[in-house]
């Protein structure tokens, strides 16, 4: 398989323009982000997130760090488990997506709470020091980012020794008979369901042709083993529609 960084979806592009195309899809996309992953999956994505929040077992005190997590979802989900008792930092690149989760925190009553944290910053390059967090996680936000290699080693570097990385992201299906019905609603329904509610279809084709251009669930495994973390699984969802990654960093 060729690089993501090379890619747009399945637009060939230089890898430095690729930062800056995801984040026009994003800007276009981020009122209507929520609604959108409702609508795509059915309201499976709340099932998928729901189980990677018992897989972390969030716990009070503790620091966790959520890229690419700008609507706050996961964020909201974290602090729910600990009784507003963890310490929540949300970092996206795109200020959109970040405006969308901090309403969203308001609308929670949760925007002035002091352990809950809003960052605007690059996967690949964090404004934070290292060692500081117990847990990282990315969820559908690792395959946009221009160099994942890149972008995984920063998670290993930010994290504590002994801190847990968590990635929930669209992964290569495993039911062959289920793939070919996959493909033809991911191609044919999502970018008109794009259209219908955000009003762009051209960023739904990518997102969908995104999905396909990233690893697979065993080289992901690899490249995390290559920047350093240890116990190194993952957990099918949905028949590998989706998939959760997990590592720790000794």
């Amino acid at each position: 398989m060729s690089d993501p960084a090379q890619w747009f979806g399945f637009k060939p592009v230089q890898s430095e323009d690729k930062e800056h195309l995801v984040k026009d899809v994003f800007s276009s996309v981020a009122e209507s982000y929520d609604t959108m992953n409702d609508a795509m999956s059915f309201g499976i994505h709340r099932l998928w997130k729901r189980r990677l929040i018992r897989d972390i077992g969030p716990r009070a005190n503790k620091d966790y760090l959520d890229v690419a997590g700008g609507t706050g979802d996961i964020a909201f989900k974290i602090l729910e488990a600990t009784e507003q008792k963890a310490n929540v930092t949300v970092c996206d690149i795109n200020p959109e997506m970040l405006k969308v989760g901090q309403n969203r925190a308001f609308d929670r009553g949760l925007y002035n709470l002091e352990n809950l944290n809003w960052v605007e910053g690059n996967a690949e390059t964090l404004p934070f020091d290292d060692n500081i967090f117990d847990v990282y996680t990315i969820s559908f936000g690792l395959r946009n980012v221009t160099h994942i290699n890149n972008a995984l080693a920063e998670a290993y570097r930010v994290l504590k020794p002994g801190g847990r990385f968590y990635c929930l992201e669209f992964s290569k299906m495993k039911v062959p008979g289920i793939r070919k019905l996959y493909d033809l609603y991911s191609f044919n329904v999502i970018p008109r369901l794009g259209q219908q509610i955000a009003n762009d279809r051209e960023s739904y084709q990518y997102l969908v042709e995104s999905i396909r251009q990233f690893p697979s669930q065993k080289q992901l495994e690899l490249r995390l083993r290559q920047v350093g973390f240890k116990r190194v699984t993952h957990s099918n969802l949905s028949g590998g529609i989706s998939a959760i990654h997990k590592a720790v960093k000794i």
